[in-house]
């Protein structure tokens, strides 16, 4: 019995090896009832150690994001969209964004609302991306059924009227998503490419935006709003009593009041509107166009154009509250200094949140940030209040303008950004990259000016002379600009990369240009240069190449032209989301050997597996096994994939002659060994021939 049972395991073991198909997920379907009227379908999935499939809300420049789609029924309504618990989230160098992933055991659910007594089904199809460390498994459609009891009650029409908002509330919401992700880069993204990936590391971590927005709100004190509330500040505490043991405990709860107030508003924003919401907002083109006419608003103000107040009734009432002594008084204090210093705290504060919560999904952030700005704005108020007399010292003057000033420069500056990004949002063609960048240059080079004192504003003191701290902040402006101006012709800019639209943009790049001009290198006159491929290539107004490769998109039209210039074929098995494809490209096939290679001695053919935008024309149509017509190109090279190779993987390369024999012992899955790598292109030559 022994002997059999080791029979079995190693038949076992042989078969495993020949098959190559890889399904590491198991799912499973359930039907929760709530109520009479509503109930939850339940998709759970299983994956297999160190596979992960993508979140709903993963950059849609990065892995291609589960989806799903139900089939619409007078039975049923959904409420929302598909609810998924909180990804995993990671910088992925390779595709430059933020990823949200799932691993292990992951469940999904769908509010709905039975409008039918009887029982009935709902149906549909979802898809999605599975990726381990090696390799990536491009999405097929499968097709979904729950069973769902009849309801035991008619759903009334607020229910059905709530539920309609929900879901369009969540269709919102994800088309905010895509629509903000169209940029090559977002400004969170590029930030953290340029950074270790550590999942420890300061600007993601909840810590590092506490200490951060600790730090931004004790650098406000110094801002024109907040700095002439010192003294009023320091008169109340010098005048409100002469027990100085009651004057430091009005001074601690005056600041305690502060944060108070701004906890208070980062509360509201986590726990009514949460991250999804504030998400939305952040990217949102209406949002983001208030955000910039606020900043220019701003920016007019302090170059003097006008005075920006906040209304007497509010301030008058707070002031004849803190006159009344007691502990009311110190709070009304506090209220008097946020609503005064808001001029200058609220553009900070929006810009902010804006910026963090569009770069994370925790809803601790909008709470952290009030917090610790809160506590940062309060700290040196609460210590002068408690020392008061410090302050007799302090007076503001000329220099205050020259921050107010130098502030409504950086205001207009920033602004732009918000301006840029409901410009991509909205497609209108107002800022390219370098009409951005020139603006940029212009308003930073004013700035230089003026702190050398060549430009002079509305209550600017006369400069007799220029101090040392003046000097040195107009060679690091001026340094700034110069740094600026080679990205009006292409260059990247890595370290304001995230301010500026994506390159995409550039009307002009002269790294493109050369390497769009250069000539074809040939080494055996046999380069497969794009002037030498037929010029109405299938998909090739669609489909791309890696830099510097020039191939085909259709198997059939590659293998023809192999025949024509007796070369092999070398199939690309790839897709617009494969993170390792994209690893091999720039690991492997930037080896100067492997370029000579495949571009002189092979035809390329990339076959893309999840390209879903391109319909087949009904001839080329194909049915799989399971009776189901593939009519879109990636459809069809994933079935092509499975059916001749059973790998449904990606990166995978395979060499073929005209006739379609594979010239390789093993076809080619993801190995980042550019040696390894050579020998197999040389392995198809060689069999070639």
């Amino acid at each position: 019995m022994k002997k059999l049972s080791i029979l079995f395991l190693l038949l076992s073991m042989a078969f495993a090896s020949f098959a190559q198909i890889v399904d590491p997920v198991k799912w499973t379907y359930s039907v929760k009832d709530l109520n009479e009227t509503e109930s939850e379908l339940v998709f759970t999935a299983q994956l297999d150690n160190g596979w992960h499939l993508y979140s709903q809300r993963t950059d849609p420049n990065g892995p291609l994001a589960i989806y799903f789609e139900f089939k619409d029924s007078p039975d049923y309504k959904r409420i929302g969209g598909v609810n998924e618990p909180k990804p995993h989230e990671e910088m992925d160098d390779v595709f430059n964004c933020i990823v949200r992933s799932f691993s292990g055991k992951v469940t999904f659910r769908q509010k709905i609302v039975r409008l039918s007594k009887k029982d009935f089904k709902v149906t549909g199809i979802f898809g999605y991306q599975l990726c381990n460390d090696g390799s990536c498994i491009a999405p097929e459609d499968r097709d979904f059924s729950f069973s769902v009891k009849g309801a035991a009650a008619v759903a009334d029409e607020t229910a059905l009227a709530a539920a309609e908002q929900e879901a369009q509330a969540a269709e919102d919401s994800l088309a905010a998503l895509q629509a903000a992700a169209e940029q090559s880069v977002d400004t969170t993204a590029v930030a953290a490419a340029e950074e270790p990936k550590d999942a420890e590391k300061k600007d993601r971590s909840l810590l590092g935006i506490f200490l951060w927005a600790l730090l931004g709100g004790i650098v406000t004190m110094f801002t024109p709003c907040v700095f002439p509330m010192i003294p009023m500040t320091v008169n109340f505490f010098m005048n409100s009593t002469d027990d100085k043991r009651k004057s430091r405990r009005q001074a601690w709860f005056f600041g305690f009041s502060i944060v108070f107030l701004f906890a208070v508003l980062g509360a509201i924003l986590a726990l009514i509107f949460g991250p999804e919401a504030l998400y939305f907002i952040g990217t949102h083109w209406l949002p983001n166009l208030l955000f910039f006419i606020i900043f220019l608003i701003f920016s007019l103000s302090f170059f003097g154009l006008f005075e920006i107040k906040m209304p007497e009734k509010w301030i008058n009432k707070s002031d004849e509250q803190a006159d009344k002594g007691g502990f009311f008084a110190p709070f009304f204090i506090a209220l008097t200094t946020v609503l005064v210093s808001f001029s200058c705290t609220g553009p900070i504060l929006g810009a902010a949140l804006v910026e963090l919560t569009t770069s994370s999904t925790n809803r601790m952030v909008s709470l952290l940030t009030m917090l610790g700005f809160g506590i940062g704005f309060a700290l040196p108020f609460t210590l002068l209040a408690m020392f008061p007399s410090v302050l007799k010292n302090m007076k503001s003057g000329g220099w205050l303008n020259t921050v107010k000033v130098v502030f409504a420069f950086l205001e207009l500056a920033f602004g732009l950004k918000f301006l840029s990004m409901a410009d991509l949002y909205c497609h209108w063609g107002l800022l390219d990259r370098e009409t951005y960048l020139a603006l940029w240059i212009v308003i930073f080079g004013l700035l230089g000016l003026y702190l050398l004192g060549k430009l002079k504003f509305k209550g600017d003191e006369e400069l007799q002379h220029i101090g040392v701290v003046r000097l040195f902040l107009a060679i690091i402006d001026l340094a700034f600009v110069v740094y600026m101006i080679p990205g009006l012709w292409g260059a990247p800019l890595k370290a304001i990369s995230g301010f500026l639209p994506p390159m995409t943009t550039q009307d002009f790049n002269i790294e493109r240009s050369i390497e769009e001009n250069a000539p074809t290198v040939v080494y055996d006159g046999s380069a497969m240069g794009v002037e030498s491929l037929p010029a109405d290539r299938k998909y090739a107004d669609k489909l791309h190449s890696p830099a510097g490769y020039h191939g085909f998109y259709d198997l059939e039209e590659a293998k023809a032209y192999a025949k024509k210039v007796g070369k092999p074929v070398f199939i690309d098995f790839t897709g617009h989301t494969c993170a390792n494809c994209r690893e091999m490209e720039h690991y492997v096939w930037s080896d100067q050997e492997v370029k000579n290679i495949l571009t002189q001695k092979y035809v390329m053919c990339e076959l893309y597996v999840d390209e879903r935008t391109i319909e087949l024309p009904e001839e080329e149509w194909v049915t799989d096994d399971r009776g189901k017509v593939l009519k879109t190109l990636g459809q069809r090279n994933l079935y092509y994939e499975k059916s001749m190779y059973n790998m449904n993987a990606q990166p995978y390369y395979v060499i073929i002659d005209a006739d379609g024999n594979t010239l390789t012992k093993e076809n080619y899955k993801y190995d980042r060994d550019v040696q390894k790598f050579i020998n197999y292109l040389n392995e198809g030559l060689s069999n070639m021939k």
